[in-house]
């Protein structure tokens, strides 16, 4: 079978184009396949003598045996002149010129999928893959292909998780809207982590739109500093004595000072924290910066539960000590 379906750093498009016609044949041998295994799974049913069997099953035998045979002519259809009846040889017609057919649009694609500096992305049922000239996106049984010059990218959405397969830490999930001017294509979307984004928007030829206004967090420090923020707002707000007055963030110098370092919380032992006695000196977002750049950045899931020293007395302090003044 891996002979048959050949290499996908050789091929690109002819490997995809025989592995989603392998895998529609697999997968509509499944209910068949459950039917046999219920056979000898239940022989009180008596499912293998079909003349026996009650209506309901005799209906799902049926259909099994249709889907089956369905998906065999559809992939003997498919493999017609060439395999130019597949799916993803129709989409590659849409990008060939007149006196040109999907093969060479294959082979542009095949030839830059082979390149090193190719942004690669994804799951393997959701790959997202962007060459210099195409914006392709894997999918179980259909690969999107899109001309990169024809081609805009709009943010869409996104969504945080607190849990990863890779990380202990939040993460962010965008959501891009691939549409084409040419209307034989059709608009596909693709997700990636926040974390690639940069990546992906250096490999593009155009800009990527924000149609939903979404805050896009580039780095682990980013996504730290919008979960500081986040704890800091829950802790109890500091208020200034009569007269006192805030200043200018020392830090940007383009915000006023709003947050106090005021021991609250209640651990005791070594390293713990410390009474700060300077005034507001800093804003929200500088205090965060510099508890984040404190850290361990090998071990991000450690950052929340750490302390750091008061940026002006370096007194110990831990976010449970980050007061907001109003």
């Amino acid at each position: 079978m891996k002979g048959w379906l050949g290499s996908e750093d050789i091929g690109f498009i002819q490997y995809h184009v025989r592995r989603t016609s392998v895998t529609l044949l697999v997968h509509s041998t499944l209910p068949l396949g459950y039917y046999m295994g219920m056979c000898i799974a239940a022989p009180e049913k008596y499912l293998a003598y079909v003349h026996l069997i009650s209506d309901g099953w005799r209906a799902f035998f049926t259909l099994s045996l249709a889907l089956q045979l369905f998906s065999w002519v559809l992939v003997i259809y498919w493999s017609r002149h060439k395999w130019g009846n597949h799916p993803i040889s129709k989409n590659l017609k849409a990008h060939a010129l007149p006196q040109s057919g999907w093969g060479a649009v294959a082979s542009s694609v095949n030839t830059e999928f082979r390149r090193i500096d190719k942004f690669a992305t994804g799951a393997p049922g959701a790959r997202v893959l962007v060459t210099d000239t195409w914006i392709m996106k894997v999918t179980t049984y259909y690969v999107h292909i899109a001309l990169q010059q024809d081609t805009h990218l709009t943010v869409t959405d996104s969504r945080q998780h607190q849990l990863s397969p890779d990380s202990a830490t939040p993460v962010q999930i965008l959501t891009l809207r691939v549409a084409s001017i040419n209307p034989s294509v059709k608009p596909f979307d693709i997700r990636l982590n926040s974390t690639e984004y940069a990546e992906l928007r250096e490999k593009l030829h155009a800009p990527i739109r924000n149609a939903a206004n979404v805050v896009i967090h580039q780095t682990m420090s980013d996504l730290f500093l919008e979960t500081f923020k986040s704890q800091v707002e829950m802790n109890q707000v500091y208020q200034l004595t009569s007269g006192q007055e805030l200043e200018s963030c020392i830090g940007c110098m383009q915000v006023p000072a709003n947050t106090k370092l005021l021991r609250l919380c209640q651990e005791e032992g070594e390293g713990e924290c410390q009474q700060c006695y300077c005034r507001p000196m800093w804003c929200l977002t500088c205090m965060g910066k510099w508890f984040a750049s404190r850290q361990d950045q090998q071990k991000p899931e450690t950052w929340l539960g750490n302390r750091v020293p008061c940026p002006t007395c370096r007194a110990k302090f831990c976010i449970l000590d980050v007061c907001i003044v109003p």
